[in-house]
């Protein structure tokens, strides 16, 4: 059946890789994707998708250590339903439990409820990056921060962190779909104008300064906005990155070294890694 999306099934790769990550080597018109039983579901508007998108994405493949790819034509109601089946409430760190607005879950005492469906963003806090990260912000949180939410997907990060004790919270994504769902989640979370989200790119943020800096991204991204990413830092500032493989711990450092940083920690979970990065 001929549909408005394009989906294309990944399979055979050769280690747990996220769709995040396989998303960081193609090009904006991609809209988002999901996993399950091990394949990546990746999905395009119909009206765009070409030959070269299959050409880009075999070559990302042949990077990452290979994989096979499927295409089929889906209507959206097909693959909103499926990832939407796809996802269930996940508690993260010591005290969040992300649900969906379809499920039920307990709270329990002192617990922080978020409720997240899964839409045409990434954030739903069942990939490793996320906690990663949501559990390092539990730590350094102490309340009163300024954050910057760098590829804020559905707006987790930032969310997490008001939630937390910061006194604001600002989340950039290039993808306009993701920001659009993400004010809708804030909306129905309770967050008013303490959480700013914003279409953007890094490069194109006016001059600020965040008492921390949380950037889920792909290793390329990380490595080649190292210096910029400091940019945003307040004097004595913490930035957190995550979305690379535990693999590429040494070129993260070595990148983040040369714009002046310390690694001041790691965390690691499922090949995933994340950073804590101080600049004194």
């Amino acid at each position: 059946m001929t549909g408005r999306y394009v989906e294309v099934r990944v399979s055979g790769l050769p280690a747990p890789l996220a769709g995040g990550e396989l998303l960081g080597f193609l090009d904006d018109s991609v809209l988002g994707a999901w996993e399950a039983d091990g394949r990546i579901h990746l999905y395009w508007p119909e009206a765009v998708f070409h030959p070269r998108i299959l050409e880009q994405l075999q070559a990302a493949l042949d990077r990452l250590g290979g994989g096979r790819a499927e295409v089929e034509h889906v209507s959206e109601p097909d693959w909103i339903a499926l990832w939407a089946e796809s996802v269930r409430p996940v508690r993260i760190g010591r005290r969040f439990l992300v649900r969906q607005s379809w499920t039920s879950a307990p709270v329990g005492p002192g617990e922080i409820e978020l409720v997240i469906d899964p839409r045409r963003a990434f954030g739903t806090g069942h990939h490793p990056t996320t906690q990663l990260l949501v559990e390092t912000l539990e730590e350094r949180i102490r309340g009163g921060e300024r954050l910057l939410d760098v590829g804020t997907g559905s707006g987790l990060l930032a969310m997490a962190a008001l939630r937390l004790g910061a006194r604001s919270a600002m989340g950039i994504d290039a993808d306009a779909d993701a920001i659009a769902c993400a004010r809708e989640y804030a909306a129905e979370n309770g967050f008013g104008p303490e959480l700013v989200l914003r279409v953007a790119r890094l490069e194109e943020l006016p001059a600020a300064a965040f008492d921390v800096v949380a950037a889920n991204l792909d290793r390329e991204t990380l490595i080649r906005h190292a210096a910029r990413l400091r940019a945003f830092l307040a004097p004595r500032g913490l930035l957190l990155v995550s979305g690379v493989l535990s693999e590429d711990r040494a070129d993260l450092a070595a990148a983040f070294s040369a714009a002046g940083g310390t690694i001041r920690g790691w965390r690691e979970r499922e090949e995933w890694a994340a950073a804590e990065i101080g600049f004194d």
